[in-house]
């Protein structure tokens, strides 16, 4: 039999690339499977952005934190990902809007996010190339956005520098237990044994709960985004709308990538399968709107991000019920800009460190009647 390796982390993206290379850092033998690549899947094909304004109030603590992991990543990962300071911006065109935008940002503030209401003069000071038809706006200093293609790669060198055993493009059919080990079984490879287990896998957690007996519903959104050609600098904020239908942000290459929320075709199972012909020009005006001079740009590419959710729209982190040394983490509201600290709070967890802040426990959204615990035969 294989010896065992101290630590399986199914699922590489930035929550669960993190938590190993801590793990691994740590000197536990640590493996990192994935499907696909590092941080190729639903993180990246993400918007990259890091904001509070789109982030859910309870969890602004841990979005202020994972969002300065990121301006610091060539001092803890080693390479810079991409991660640029930005203001930040969410503005309002009409009343309903308005009154939205100062509900948010108050439940925002109260948690720690240094949101203010500014005029909307005040608004185009920050942001000149803004329309001039908003009626309110509120800033954040604490914005910015990173480079999603850039963070598998310096996430690798990372996990390979801490000793960590990357199991890339081995897809994971499902998972048995005996002799207190996990045993993971890979696609045309042997099991990988392991003694504790992370799940990692974000919209897919679903399925990979079900390996274990357990289940939690997992709502699956398939986001539309839209990339231009390059462009003359026309922004220089992290800009949304209140109603929370526009992210909108300009790269160094001169490049501004549209998203907010706007829903494609596809699943869990497929992935992103189509964009929406009319939601993608309804994002596309709306962005044209607030930033008049994307008139000049044409869209170089649409694509389709994966973003995952809980019945309470919180995230699962920690333990999981009724079975010893397995945890998960993901479905994380605004995952991107916390990412990091939230891998980095579970590793402290399972290291027996205190964690910075409280994890969030699964135990909450099982539905018990299925529920067991695991002790198979592999």
């Amino acid at each position: 039999m294989t010896e065992a390796f101290d630590v399986a982390v199914v699922g590489a993206g930035v929550m669960g690339a993190t938590t190993a290379l801590h793990l691994a850092r740590a000197g536990m033998r640590t493996a990192l499977i994935d499907r696909g690549a590092i941080c190729r899947e639903a993180s990246g094909v993400n918007a990259g952005t890091l904001t509070l304004h789109m982030t859910r109030a309870v969890l602004i603590p841990y979005a202020i934190r994972g969002r300065q992991l990121w301006l610091d990543a060539p001092d803890w990962l080693g390479m810079d990902a991409g991660a640029r300071a930005t203001p930040g911006l969410s503005v309002a065109f009409t009343p309903a809007e308005r009154d939205m935008l100062e509900h948010r940002a108050a439940a925002r503030r109260a948690e720690g996010a240094p949101i203010e209401l500014v005029t909307p003069a005040q608004a185009r000071a920050i942001e000149p190339g803004l329309n001039g038809d908003i009626i309110a706006a509120a800033h954040c200093a604490l914005d910015g956005h990173v480079t999603a293609y850039l963070t598998g790669r310096a996430y690798r060198r990372a996990l390979v520098a801490a000793g960590a055993t990357l199991m890339e493009q081995h897809p994971v059919a499902g998972i048995d237990r005996a002799g207190g080990q996990f045993a993971i079984r890979v696609a045309g490879q042997p099991a990988v044994r392991a003694r504790r287990l992370v799940l990692a896998g974000g919209v897919w957690l679903e399925a990979m709960l079900g390996w274990l007996g357990l289940h939690v519903p997992v709502k699956c959104l398939i986001n539309q985004l839209v990339v231009t050609e390059r462009m003359r600098p026309v922004m220089r904020s992290v800009l949304g709308i209140a109603n929370g239908l526009l992210s909108l942000k300009q790269f160094e290459n001169g490049t501004v990538l549209i998203g907010g929320g706007w829903q494609g075709i596809g699943d869990p199972a497929r992935g992103g399968v189509e964009a929406i012909p009319d939601n993608l020009i309804g994002n596309v005006r709306l962005a044209r709107a607030a930033i008049p001079a994307l008139a000049e740009g044409r869209v170089a590419r649409i694509w389709l991000g994966l973003e995952s959710e809980t019945a309470d729209a919180l995230p699962m982190i920690g333990p999981l019920p009724g079975i010893g040394d397995a945890y998960v983490i993901g479905c994380v509201h605004s995952g991107y800009t916390s990412g990091p600290f939230m891998g980095k709070l579970l590793a402290d967890h399972i290291l027996d460190r205190e964690p910075e802040l409280p994890l969030f426990d699964p135990a909450r959204l099982v539905q018990p009647q299925r529920a067991a615990t695991l002790e198979k035969t592999p």
